[in-house]
């Protein structure tokens, strides 16, 4: 149940350095095939509810971009990673983020989509999706990043060591799995902490709330 506020919450960085790392604990399955790919596919199709999220392959020169490398989608206790750069983008994906009777959140979604259209000539449709940048506004929280949030609503950190790592290198490294395995669950964490009305401004930490520090 979700409880609007106007308060306003927002939390440091420095006070997101206290609090204690959170990873993935379930099992991780990589994935750089197709027939691959559609298994679990149809085995995610059955979940009531996917953490989405996407890496790219960083570039430090201006005006360069790379197409997506890798796609996470997670349940509560499995997280596949489908290395596009790989196999491409095969249908069974597209009909899983296109199917509106599958709940899946993310975050910054509009700039997921847009790359991930560019492997598919636009022609993707996502549905029934969850952006969790504009469900947390409504319980007060001002901050935008997966980090923040999780912060704020679980009260733990998530690691961002691996962000600007190689997603397209030959072999994924444990960390790198890891971190992009616990990015996607992370979100299903937070949508259904606040989902459950169990949310609660933690006093705990640092945070400004209605421009008072608790």
């Amino acid at each position: 149940m979700e409880n609007e506020t106007s308060d306003k919450i927002k939390i440091s960085k420095e006070v997101i350095a206290t609090l204690p790392v959170e990873t993935f604990p379930g099992r991780i399955v990589v994935i750089d095939h197709e027939n691959q790919a559609n298994e679990a596919a149809e085995r995610l199709s059955h979940e009531p509810i996917i953490g989405f999220d996407t890496e790219t392959r960083p570039t430090f020169k201006k005006g360069q971009s790379n197409h997506v490398a890798l796609m996470q989608l997670s349940t509560h206790d499995t997280c596949y990673l489908f290395r596009l750069n790989r196999m491409g983008f095969p249908p069974s994906l597209k009909r899983l983020l296109e199917d509106e009777h599958l709940l899946k959140v993310g975050i910054s979604l509009k700039d997921d989509f847009c790359m991930l259209n560019r492997l598919h000539n636009g022609e993707l449709t996502p549905r029934n999706f969850v952006e969790l940048q504009k469900l947390v506004k409504k319980f007060g929280i001002e901050d935008q990043s997966l980090q923040k949030i999780y912060g704020i609503v679980a009260g733990k950190k998530i690691s961002k060591g691996q962000r600007l790592s190689n997603w397209e290198a030959d072999h994924l490294t444990e960390s790198q799995q890891l971190y992009a395995a616990t990015d996607a669950w992370s979100c299903i964490k937070i949508y259904e902490i606040l989902q459950s009305g169990a949310f609660q401004v933690p006093t705990s930490l640092i945070i400004q709330k209605n421009n008072t520090t608790l």
